[in-house]
């Protein structure tokens, strides 16, 4: 089944189009970041697609091991902090160019008022005995970063107060109230240490989230406290089935995922204390578990390319959780595709959707054509860049064959390069089943599945006719295809002859 796109562009013509997709990028606990194969898949990802911001759980957790307490000579308790974890995670973070996107969590086991925890890694989620002793925690380690970083660097990296409290599991018994207070206490004593840090929350996901942002912002108001910026996230799947380790989820209506967005936006705006906040989505994906074959696949890049054209409408950033499968929420995963998070296999194994995200970092110019299917940037020296994706919930077997008619100039030669990402061009997964689901990969297997895990280079030499010219491509099913149209100049070396060369 073929279905035609035909379009004539226009390069006056200006379409809205927010391309935030390098803001941030979603990782596992912090304490994760110590282990080689973690810095080595986020290196692959600052290499190749580069984010400014990285955001995770567990900054307090105890395997971080930030927060003491002791009894000195006199029998009396003292606290006391360490540092020795924090400054290793930063420091990586920080030659690889990133700045953290700092969540404040979770509990650390001596200063937590229970014994409630999550994960396979035991983050615990009550709230503090002593509030006084949590924001004394919060500055001091803020306080070490400034020192460490520079105040002028420090203060630019945003803080999140807590994560997803609107669940029972993540904060106990889901207690609004509660939160709240979480979130004025740390507020006020950032802002006492430095007015200039930026401050958000309250970072919940998809339940009853109109009802949380809205109380969230009543209490804000009654407190005349301004957030600087407001949290939360964005999965796009029906309820998982389970089957042995895994969980199968069907992807759901993007349209109701945006309008639900929107509605976050509309709520804001309807304070006039607070219209204009901005939105950070830090954490999207389309399952919400770390254990999902979609995460896999060339539908989830198709699906994720369709997002990305439309999360910048009203949000600031949106952070795709998460870019690597060093993910350990539900235990130490027991084969390298096992549908993780990340954008990166175990193994430095780029998945179909790391493409996606590359692709839109190379979006750059005016926006001009934005459809349901594709999107099309004027450049500045009179060139085009864009991409096209095939996405679909369920296989139809639909091929989309766009026809598109470019204004150039008629002197010039053009090249037209794509880059093509489907399931015959780039599929990782496909090889590893091939290859009989191997839990164990040698270097050589490793290796194989790295260059099976590229996109397919094309590129063409080509002219207009009457001002205008004329390209045509098919993506195929769960197909996402990058494209430019340039100008050439040739510079050439003297007695070089392509045609001769070429016969």
């Amino acid at each position: 089944m073929k279905e035609s796109r035909v379009y004539q562009l226009d390069r006056n013509k200006k379409v809205p189009f927010n391309n935030h997709v390098d803001f941030c990028i979603g990782t596992g606990r912090m304490g994760l970041a110590l282990q080689k194969e973690y810095f080595e898949q986020l290196k692959l990802v600052q290499e190749e697609i580069g984010f400014k911001h990285i955001r995770g759980h567990g900054l307090f957790s105890d395997d971080m091991a930030i927060y003491h307490e002791y009894e000195d000579g006199e029998g009396k308790k003292q606290v006391e902090y360490n540092f020795t974890y924090l400054d290793l995670v930063m420091d990586s973070y920080r030659e690889l160019g990133l700045r953290p996107f700092l969540e404040l969590g979770f509990m650390p086991g001596k200063m937590a008022s229970g014994s409630q925890t999550i994960f396979y890694w035991k983050g615990n989620t009550t709230p503090p005995k002593d509030y006084g002793a949590w924001c004394d925690m919060v500055t001091a380690t803020l306080k070490h970063l400034m020192e460490r970083y520079g105040e002028e660097e420090v203060v630019k990296w945003p803080i999140e107060v807590w994560n997803e409290p609107n669940l029972p599991g993540f904060w106990k018994d889901a207690d609004m109230g509660e939160y709240f207070k979480l979130f004025l206490e740390s507020f006020r004593a950032i802002k006492q240490l430095d007015g200039r840090f930026k401050v958000g929350g309250p970072a919940i996901c998809g339940v009853r989230d109109e009802l949380w942002i809205r109380e969230f912002l009543n209490f804000c108001r009654d407190n005349t406290v301004c957030p600087d910026f407001i949290t939360r996230h964005h999965y796009t799947t029906e309820l998982p089935e389970k089957e042995g380790h895994y969980g199968y989820a069907e992807l759901s209506d993007p349209e109701s995922g945006f309008e639900n967005l929107k509605s976050t936006r509309d709520i804001i705006d309807s304070f006039p204390e607070f219209k204009g906040l901005e939105i950070h989505i830090t954490e999207f994906n389309t399952s919400y578990i770390p254990n999902c074959p979609l995460h896999d696949t060339n539908q989830n890049a198709a699906y994720i390319a369709g997002q990305l054209s439309r999360l910048g409408d009203v949000n600031r950033s949106y952070s795709y959780w998460t870019f690597g499968d060093i993910f350990e929420e539900q235990g130490v995963p027991f084969a390298p595709f096992h549908g993780g998070f990340g954008l990166v296999a175990n193994g430095c194994i780029p998945k179909p959707t790391f493409f996606a995200f590359q692709f839109y970092k190379e979006l750059v110019g005016e926006c001009i054509l934005k459809t349901e299917d594709m999107l099309v940037l004027a450049t500045k020296d009179g060139g085009y860049r864009g991409i096209m994706f095939n996405s679909a919930r369920q296989r139809t077997g639909r091929e989309l064959e766009f026809s598109l008619s470019f204004p150039v100039d008629i002197k010039k030669e053009y090249m037209f390069l794509t880059k093509t990402v489907d399931e015959d061009t780039c599929n990782p997964l496909r090889l590893w089943h091939n290859m009989g689901e191997p839990k164990s990969l040698t270097q050589k297997q490793k290796k194989l599945f790295r260059e099976s895990a590229r996109p397919l280079i094309a590129s063409s030499r080509c002219t207009g006719s009457e001002g205008k010219l004329q390209i045509s491509l098919t993506v195929k099913e769960f197909g996402v295809v990058y494209f430019e149209l340039e100008p050439v100049k040739t510079e050439g070396d003297r007695g070089y002859d392509y045609a001769r060369v070429t016969g």
